[in-house]
């Protein structure tokens, strides 16, 4: 059965879809364009009653996580979080093919999942607001807001250099193995060092001037699934 994968070909799914790859998974992708308001069509919210996504149906199975939602404009402090749910399931689901995502001892596991919680709540905020203000605002048709630019970086900033001392200490987030943890920072960071053909940041720096954030930027954008992902 191949899994049918919900979302913006620029965003979130690109999680579910690296993580698919890792655990060696067939797939295939249907594109909903937010920015046109495709999520709110009738046929969709058929399929996710809440109108967000990402959503994947593998069978008669139905599953969908919350991380983008383009909101009525201007956007301000709202932030949609990813339940990571997705890719939790298929994680667990596919445990014994492909690579080991969650952790093989029940330390490790708690370190991905702090890891992941970390994610969703410090890294990805920021980055989102920033995300939101210098790529989409003038497609989503509001005028760019430079305090809220400058407050976002200073805040994303800030998480890096808490990445920095722990990455100081492990190559991963986790420990020494690749993880969800690792792969669920892709999508987004993806915009601060070389962008999407929708646009990038010009904010690589935020990476590159930490050692071993730019260290292990390098080695977790190297893995084959994610220039597959790119790719497609």
């Amino acid at each position: 059965m191949v899994v049918k994968v919900y979302g913006p070909v620029y965003a979130s799914p690109k999680r579910v879809i690296a993580c698919l790859i890792e655990k060696e998974v067939e797939f295939e992708t249907v594109d909903v364009d937010i920015i046109k308001g495709e999520h709110k069509h009738p046929e969709f919210l058929k399929l996710q009653p809440f109108g967000e996504l990402p959503v994947i149906q593998d069978g008669d199975y139905t599953l969908y996580g919350k991380r983008l939602q383009f909101l009525t404009v201007p956007l301000v402090s709202t932030y949609p979080l990813f339940m990571s749910a997705i890719i939790r399931y298929y994680a667990e689901k596919y445990k014994s093919q492909g690579t080991e995502l969650l952790g093989s001892t029940m330390e490790e596991k708690g370190l991905v999942e702090q890891w992941l919680e970390v994610e969703a709540h410090n890294f990805h905020p920021p980055l989102y607001e920033l995300v939101i203000q210098i790529v989409f605002s003038s497609k989503l048709g509001f005028p760019l807001d430079p305090k809220v630019v400058q407050a976002s970086e200073e805040k994303l900033g800030k998480v890096l250099d808490i990445y920095e001392e722990r990455l100081s200490k492990s190559k991963y987030l986790a420990g020494d193995f690749f993880s969800l943890a690792d792969l669920s920072h892709l999508p987004f960071a993806q915009y601060l060092v070389d962008g999407y053909p929708l646009g990038k940041l010009g904010k690589g720096y935020m990476i590159r001037d930490r050692k071993h954030v730019s260290a292990w930027w390098d080695v977790i954008s190297s893995r084959p699934s994610w220039k597959k992902v790119l790719q497609l």
